[in-house]
């Protein structure tokens, strides 16, 4: 199998300039959405991969990342903001089919997409992040999740948190991928100071920590949504996440139709940079067993 080659632009959507990397061709659309503190470069084993399947596959710096437009108002990183940049893409890049992959903040947005029924999604595919209702129940009965969750409270303080993530060329957005993952090699010097360098460009972590702070309210209060998500769904969840717990993965029936649960053992939250191959095998699969797997087709 001959895989795409990634290459990488500028679209204008929702008012924003969004860098996007791309992989494949047509109108059925993949798209990628990045987590914190990632950046669109965290999904280059899964591009060529989709595209493999038929899928235009497009990973973009959301809103205050990498090269995309960061705006300087809290507000403007409020959930729907980020659900409209997401719709607006998909608009800009013509397409047809949709298949909308999410990790960390990008399963939020995904999952929020999905619930608003945002436009008609043909397959939507999370990664380590709960469902908003699931994650409201858990985080109401579980001491143990609201210890991992500290970081979220934390977050809300001014200026402190983007002081101490970029000292040290931000050493400790370093050590947030190669203390977590259990398979360091994953995160070689290399990748690591790819995301040092983004974290530390004028006004990014602020942009990046504006995620939580302006959302905080959504993030703790009840979310069950009034319509059943119908889309298929798979989700695929590293088991040592040391942030969000197995049980979040428990309880989906009342909101996703059509789910499909894949753990991977031995592997941290990062989990499509920290695994692509097991991630890479699980997602071709399920596409096959969707009908999703010749999109093009």
């Amino acid at each position: 199998m001959t895989l795409a080659a990634i290459s990488t632009r500028r679209i204008e959507a929702n008012g924003q300039t969004f860098a996007v990397d791309e992989a494949g061709e047509g109108d059925a659309v993949a798209l990628c959405l990045h987590g914190f503190p990632e950046c669109r470069y965290s999904w280059r084993f899964q591009l060529p991969a989709l595209a493999a399947a038929g899928w235009r596959a497009v990973a973009p710096d959301l809103r205050g990342y990498g090269d995309s437009s960061r705006p300087a108002d809290r507000d403007a990183y409020r959930i729907k903001h980020l659900v409209a940049d997401t719709a607006a893409l998909f608009d800009a890049l013509g397409a047809r089919r949709r298949l909308l992959v999410g990790h960390d903040w990008g399963a939020m947005i995904a999952w929020t997409f999905a619930m608003q029924r945002t436009r008609p999604l043909d397959g939507l595919v999370i990664m380590n992040v709960p469902h908003p209702a699931v994650f409201h129940h858990v985080l109401r009965h579980s001491w143990a999740q609201r210890g991992r969750s500290w970081y979220i409270g934390f977050f809300q303080l001014p200026w402190l948190p983007e002081v101490l993530l970029t000292a040290g060329r931000a050493r400790a957005v370093a050590q947030s991928f190669h203390g977590m993952a259990i398979n360091k090699a994953a995160f070689p010097p290399e990748v690591l100071d790819h995301y040092r360098r983004n974290a530390l460009r004028p006004g990014a972590m602020t942009a990046m920590l504006n995620y939580y702070r302006a959302n905080v309210t959504s993030l703790s209060r009840n979310a069950a949504p009034s319509l059943i998500i119908e889309v298929p769904t798979l989700m695929i969840w590293g088991e040592e996440d040391t942030a969000l717990g197995l049980k979040l993965t428990e309880g989906y029936g009342p909101y996703v139709a059509d789910f499909t649960l894949e753990r991977l053992p031995g592997v941290s939250h990062w989990v499509q940079q920290e695994a692509p191959d097991a991630v890479n095998a699980r997602l071709l699969a399920w596409l096959g067993r969707r009908g999703l797997a010749d999109a093009a087709g």
